[in-house]
């Protein structure tokens, strides 16, 4: 067993030293760090070094999170490490990883598990190592086997004077002779000399026993992550006045980094990107490293592809996308010093620098920056506290920023575009009595184009054909079996499908409850909107991108074609408004703008006023301008007559006054709590159960509250909102690791969601 219980006397290890071990389990209850001996060659183990350890009957990775002199555990019942591996990790990056794991109310494992080398994670027996190759070289007797000499030198005329038996030197069959040229000219890939020899991995090791070629292994060159940029600027431009005053103070602070995070406001167009590029390369020449964080992974080929282009092989790509032997290589070249700026969405913040100086999070509204998966932490967040501990500084950016940040943030502003133009105007159109997805003036304007062989960019934040099917005969409702939420139309593929839980199921002809073949389509996505806008636009081309076709096809290869197309429509749900630079597009169109505003969420003004703003700063970037269509239920929403001036100082002002009244964020601080299980009981039992305990520390609660099953699992969620952030993350904590260990309750799960998004 490791140590880790045992008598509460303080024993000094005269042997070793001690080290604090988290074994990468991914067990709520398990109560960690535990104690193991370091002697030998295991005393140039430090903290981030990582451990192969016996755990019970189990071996498991493990971080060391600290060293100690001494232990509470009796010598003869610690246990050494049975192995430290290559990878380690730097000291401040096992801290933050702990603090995320408290912050978060997760575990240490998990935590952990955020900063260490690619592949690495909970229930990790080792590491990712870098792929070793079987490559084959030609020996000398290789070489003259294959020139028709035996090993000594000697010609088939030199042999054959001394009778047939020395006429006889190494006898080569086709496959092998078709070998030993493919390696004549050099070492080869031992994979790649069977294809080309016809032959198998047992030819090259006949040869390599008669001593003909020499098989060894060899680490492969780093695979380095493809980029494929779209529009990606070349070069280095002038700055405009406000962009340089904004480079100076950055410059200013890189020096002695402030207590405050500075914020770049500036709006779309203003050259936000062009300053970072150069606070990157200023942190560079001052000997630190830079963090680069974009808000989704389709953008990181592209703001990757920018920093590349400047600063060379220094940079780093990291997302989830790169295969496993990239990211591994990627993290590698980092941590060697190799790579000094990593690029990529919210993981990115854990890159493995020990030198850091700058950490930019550009559209730093964006809520993708939240984790989804425990532990929910939000990567805004840990750049803060990174940047604080580590001594750097950090630069968030936004052309609508977070009240969070507005309030907390030192702001430096860009006010206007580079190159001189003016911000669309915006027209908000009403949609009440209006039958079906595209109003009269949304069609005007989308002639237009056409007429013109412009661009436009069109969003509905909905994908599928139609948001549901109910029997026109009973009135039923097409639900997913696993989860309380209807299916969802997607014509071409030829389904209905749960955004939830995944399950998919065929397009019923008739009702499952009635037999009644007259089936109703409700509502409309950005399939069927697709549909619409060709008819509206022909011949000019239609390109949609949402989840469905960037799984399919991919983001970049979306927005190469409509980059490249002469002229056309772009249909999507969020991602098309997030970051892209067309100089051709001349209209921006929002349908169902104000849907946000109808969610049961004190961010929906927030979402809704940066997503029709964000919209509108994709129109209106080239010579012929632009203009802005925004339909919507209510054209009168607070929101959208921000968004419509561009006012985004007007907006924050209101929304920081209405927050503070209600005591939300930034004026306090939210955490909730799921307890779901398979059974509709166990769920509610728990929640209580964690209520009782959280209201017991004094700390107000709301709830327990059900919500719909996803999933198959049964939920009830509870809140807590308090102004003092530290206690009651605390209270949850205590609060769910007691009732998790009760076996009472161990058939419910428990997910915390600290700064719920």
């Amino acid at each position: 067993m490791p140590a880790g219980a045992g008598p509460s006397a303080v024993l000094r290890t005269l042997a070793g030293v001690i080290a604090k071990v988290e074994p990468l389990t991914p067990a709520r209850a398990l109560r960690g760090p535990f104690d193991y001996l370091l002697t030998g060659s295991l005393e140039d183990v430090d903290v981030g070094s990582m451990l192969v350890v016996p755990f019970g009957r189990r071996r498991l990775l493990g971080v060391v999170v600290d060293l100690a002199e001494e232990s509470d555990v009796p010598p003869e019942r610690l246990v050494e490490p049975l192995a430290a591996l290559e990878a380690d990790v730097p000291e401040p990056l096992v801290r933050l990883g702990l603090w995320v794991a408290r912050e978060y109310v997760s575990t240490p494992a998990r935590g952990l598990a955020l900063v260490l080398p690619p592949g690495t994670g909970t229930g990790a027996t080792r590491p990712v190592r870098p792929k070793r190759a079987l490559r084959a070289a030609m020996t000398s007797a290789g070489a003259a086997a294959l020139a028709g000499r035996d090993p000594t030198g000697e010609s088939p005329a030199m042999r054959s004077g001394r009778g047939p038996s020395a006429a006889r030197g190494p006898r080569l069959g086709p496959r092998q002779r078709a070998a030993l040229a493919a390696v004549a000219s050099g070492p080869l890939g031992a994979a790649t000399v069977a294809r080309r020899a016809g032959c198998d991995h047992s030819t090259l090791r006949s040869l390599e026993r008669r001593g003909l070629i020499r098989l060894e292994r060899v680490t492969e060159a780093a695979r380095r992550p493809r980029l494929d940029g779209v529009g990606a600027a070349t070069g280095a431009v002038a700055l405009t006045p406000a962009q340089r005053a904004a480079l100076r103070a950055i410059e200013s602070r890189l020096v002695a980094p402030p207590a405050r995070p500075l914020l770049l406001h500036g709006v779309t167009g203003s050259g936000k990107t062009e300053v970072y590029l150069r606070a990157v390369a200023a942190a560079l020449r001052r000997g630190r490293s830079a963090i680069v964080l974009v808000p989704e992974i389709a953008l990181t080929p592209q703001t990757a592809g920018r920093f590349v282009d400047r600063l060379g092989d220094a940079v780093a790509v990291m997302h989830s996308r790169l295969t496993r032997r990239e990211r591994y290589d990627e993290w590698w070249r980092m941590r060697r010093g190799e790579a000094r700026v990593c690029v990529g969405p919210r993981s990115a913040i854990f890159a493995p620098f020990s030198d850091l100086g700058l950490i930019v999070v550009d559209e730093e509204h964006d809520g993708s920056y939240k984790q989804e998966g425990d532990p929910r932490y939000d990567a805004r967040t840990v750049a803060e506290r990174r940047a604080a501990t580590e001594g750097a500084l950090l630069l968030a950016g936004s052309a609508t920023p977070r009240p969070e940040s507005m309030l907390r943030y030192e702001r430096m502003e860009l006010p206007g575009r580079v190159d001189g133009r003016r911000l669309p105007p915006v027209e908000i159109v009403g949609m009440a009595g209006e039958s079906g997805p595209v109003h009269d003036r949304t069609r005007e304007a989308l002639d237009e184009v056409r007429r013109r062989g412009d661009k436009a960019v069109v969003l509905l934040n909905r994908r599928g054909w139609s948001n549901f099917l109910s029997c026109r005969g009973c009135g039923r409702v097409r639900g997913c079996s696993n989860c309380d939420v209807t299916l969802v139309l997607h014509r071409s593929a030829g389904e209905m499908a749960c955004h939830h839980c995944g399950h998919r199921e065929s397009i019923p002809r008739i009702c499952g409850n009635c037999g009644s073949v007259s089936l109703a389509r409700h509502g409309a996505g950005t399939e069927q909107l697709e549909r619409e806008l060709e008819a509206i636009v022909a011949p000019a081309p239609v390109f949609r991108l949402d989840s469905d076709v960037a799984a399919a096809a991919g983001v970049a290869a979306v927005l190469r074609r409509f980059d490249s197309a002469p002229s056309g429509v772009l249909v999507g749900t969020q991602m098309v408004a997030k970051g892209h630079d067309f100089p051709a597009v001349t209209l921006g169109v929002v349908l169902d703008a104000d849907a946000t505003l109808r969610f049961p969420d004190f961010r929906a003004e927030e979402r809704t006023f940066a997503l029709v703003a964000q919209l509108a700063g994709r129109s209106g970037r080239g010579e012929r301008g632009g203009r802005v269509v925004v339909q919507a239920l209510d054209p009168g929403a607070r929101a959208l007559r921000h968004a419509a001036a561009h006012d985004a100082a007007g907006f924050l002002a209101e929304e920081l006054a209405r927050r503070q009244a209600l005591s939300y964020p930034p004026f306090g601080h939210l955490v909730r709590i799921v307890c779901s299980s398979t059974d509709p009981a166990p769920d509610l039992v728990a929640a209580e159960a964690v209520r009782a305990r959280i209201l017991a520390a004094g700390v107000p609660v709301l709830g327990p509250a059900p919500l719909f099953r996803r999933q198959g699992r049964h939920r009830s969620q509870l809140v807590v909102r308090s102004r003092e952030r530290a206690t009651a993350i605390a209270a949850v904590r205590h609060a769910v690791e007691a009732v998790a260990s009760d076996r009472a309750h161990g058939a419910a799960t428990f997910a915390v969601d600290v700064d719920p998004q």
